[in-house]
């Protein structure tokens, strides 16, 4: 067997995954300053545990429950932010927190331990990215496409407590080893993706449709079905396996649907049914939230649906098939919301804006635009305003 080595690209890839984490922890302090008027270097992770994230570490701390008095006190005095809410978290993928309940098994601290599974997975993200493109493109949009993945604006999520980077590590790895016709390696990867969120399920398409490619590609007289691509199922089953914890600890394999729906209110819906709703929000009279839920909701789902349609004609089937199958999973829904979070895991999105800034100029628009939007939407979240 080859052993592996790390490439220049993967080592400078590193090195600005690093760099870009520091920038995302000293946003956090220096927001945290700037709200306080003090410099507590204790808050460090603190002010990244906002939104979803204590749900995660609750999870770690306390598991799946069906029942919660609020009463539930943990090791250390930890207690829920949200005492009592603990049946609702079903809706929660549990691959992430199942891994952060391991290392919190060690270092007994359930916030480091989320933030340890993130950072280490989010250090696969850039160099899969670039493994991956340039499998088809020329090195020079490769490096871009994964460079562009860690600095989209919403890409600060690959370093806090949240499924961002973990997932992105297994989509990733998932998409490289089917390209690579790796096939069970890819269906593998691609089940966990489908424990950690549900558009893992869109894997199966995509990976199915990378096997037809290849299956094209080849000379017609070579043409045959292959056993290992029956690995693809292994998709299906990660899913099947969130369902069996539904059932195991709620009684119901699709108790998420349900909690989904009375507790967030959301439910499936035609995606011009919450695009309009979007609009909606530009009758408040309140500027952020114009901004925030009408304006930016609606600016990354434009964004989304022309990476869509030009990714059917510029890349691959395959990831066509991801950008359409995520799209319409992600605004079939009651609202938009969190849209700028979710186009990040569109990440054929960053090969098209790599194919875009073959100039130097525009490589720099580009690049200045989305470094900005990175700060802005950082230093709001790590300042407990809405940043999705």
């Amino acid at each position: 067997m080859r052993r592996f080595r790390l490439t220049d690209a993967d080592r400078l890839f590193l090195a600005l995954t690093v760099l870009l984490k520091v920038g995302v922890l000293a946003i956090g302090a220096i927001g945290y300053a700037f709200a306080t008027g003090a410099l507590d270097g204790s808050k460090t992770l603190e002010v990244w545990n906002r939104w979803d994230a204590p749900h995660y570490l609750d999870l770690v701390v306390f598991g799946y429950r069906a029942v919660d008095d609020g009463s539930l006190v943990g090791p250390n005095g930890y207690r829920s932010v949200y005492p009592g809410d603990l049946p609702l978290y079903i809706v929660f993928y549990p691959l992430f927190p199942w891994l952060a309940t391991a290392v919190n098994a060690l270092v007994n601290d359930p916030l480091v331990s989320a933030f340890v599974v993130s950072t280490v997975a989010s250090l696969f993200v850039a160099p899969l990215m670039h493994h991956l493109v340039a499998h088809d493109e020329e090195p020079g949009v490769a490096l871009r496409a994964a460079w562009f993945l860690l600095i989209f604006p919403t890409a600060y999520f690959l370093h806090i407590g949240y499924t961002e980077s973990l997932f992105m590590a297994l989509v990733l790895g998932s998409f490289l080893a089917g390209r690579s016709r790796h096939w069970w390696i890819a269906g593998l990867l691609g089940g966990l993706a489908a424990l950690t969120r549900i558009n893992g399920l869109i894997l199966l398409p995509a990976l199915a449709a990378e096997a037809a490619t290849q299956w094209l590609e080849q000379p017609r007289d070579e043409r045959r079905l292959r056993p290992e691509w029956l690995a693809l199922g292994l998709v299906a089953v990660g899913f099947a396996g969130y369902l069996a914890l539904n059932r195991l600890v709620y009684g119901d394999a699709f108790t998420f649907l349900r909690v989904q729906r009375e507790h967030w209110f959301k439910e499936a819906a035609f995606p011009w049914e919450a695009i309009s709703g979007a609009f909606g929000w530009f009758s408040s009279t309140d500027p952020d939230i114009v901004l925030m839920n009408g304006g930016m909701e609606l600016l990354f789902t434009g964004m989304g649906l022309a990476g869509v349609i030009a990714s059917a004609f510029l890349l691959r089937p395959s990831y066509f098939a991801w950008m359409a199958g995520n799209w319409l999973l992600f605004t079939s829904t009651s609202f938009l919301l969190s849209m700028p979070r979710y186009t990040l895991t569109l990440f054929p999105l960053m090969v098209l804006m790599a194919l875009a800034t073959r100039r130097t100029w525009a490589m720099v628009a580009v690049s200045a635009t989305s470094l900005a939007g990175f700060v802005y939407f950082a230093a709001r979240f790590a300042t407990g305003e809405w940043a999705f």
